[in-house]
């Protein structure tokens, strides 16, 4: 039997396939519609932004100043963001030793007083030089010493040509050179100490029961000798007696204690008021 013949397919899709195609149209259409309309709740936006940064610690925390004005996730722009260095507004110190109670921490302050502590070094060495050279002579003679103390300008007054033993009272001769130190102190800057030194031998006396006495009333008679001018500020001028606690020299002998008895003057560069007195220089 001859095998029938098939009749011939149409050309092009089947015609389903347009109902199909207008559906899936609808439905993309709907969803998108569904999408545009909605609103986000900005709470829990935020509560996953917060979970994100959690995650994987990329989010930069920013200060919110505005109330969020976009409620549609299509309306809302979003750019990238750029990493950037954060200077962290804190102090802090590394050591390989933690029992230490304090850590030494060298910053811009400490270099700065470190810078300052250098130039009123210089000022009291510049002070130094200028006053020996006027005081060459006395050097000379033995009667002064002139140093530079750390931020310090020390003139040693020593007991020679300046004090009898166990008296208060300036030797007239000595005057002139007092003279001298007045108008060389009126050229410095700078609070001026007068400090009052004696040797280990107790004194026991009408005027002196000790030598604290002693000490403070030759600091004493020599403040009031470098006043007799009036042109001294006042509110410059220290005073203080040390009696034998600060011995440049050693007491066994005659030769330490004369260059114990003594009064020093200071010129204190800055703010170095302590009262511990001047640094004991080599005898």
């Amino acid at each position: 039997m001859e095998e029938e013949e098939q009749a011939p397919k149409p050309a092009g899709a089947p015609k389903w396939m347009v109902t199909f195609a207008d559906l899936s149209t609808l439905l993309l259409c709907f969803f998108v519609l569904l999408l545009s309309f909605s609103e986000m709740d900005v709470a829990k936006f935020k509560q996953l932004a917060g979970s994100m940064r959690e995650a994987f610690g990329v989010q930069a925390e920013i200060e919110v100043k505005h109330i969020p004005k976009g409620t549609s996730i299509i309306a809302r722009e979003f750019s990238p963001g750029e990493p950037q260095k954060t200077v962290l507004n804190e102090v802090r110190q590394f050591t390989i030793d933690s029992s230490k109670n304090t850590l030494k921490f060298t910053g811009a302050i400490e270099m700065e007083k470190l810078e300052e502590q250098r130039r009123l070094e210089e000022q009291a060495e510049r002070d130094a030089a200028k006053i020996s050279e006027e005081l060459a002579q006395e050097i000379e003679e033995g009667k002064v010493l002139v140093r530079a103390a750390g931020t310090r300008t020390v003139i040693h007054i020593l007991e020679k040509g300046s004090f009898a033993l166990g008296s208060a009272d300036i030797k007239p001769e000595f005057v002139p050179v007092l003279q001298k130190i007045h108008g060389l102190l009126m050229t410095t800057e700078g609070v001026i100490r007068i400090a009052g030194h004696t040797d280990n031998l107790p004194i026991s006396t009408l005027r002196f029961r000790s030598n604290w006495e002693l000490s403070s009333a030759r600091a004493v008679s020599v403040l009031h000798e470098l006043l007799k001018p009036r042109e001294l500020q006042p509110a410059r001028l220290l005073v203080a007696g040390y009696a034998d606690t600060k011995p440049i020299a050693s007491n066994d002998n005659s030769t330490g204690r004369a260059k114990n008895r003594r009064v020093d003057i200071s010129i204190i560069h800055g703010d170095d008021y302590s009262p511990g007195g001047e640094p004991s220089p080599a005898s």
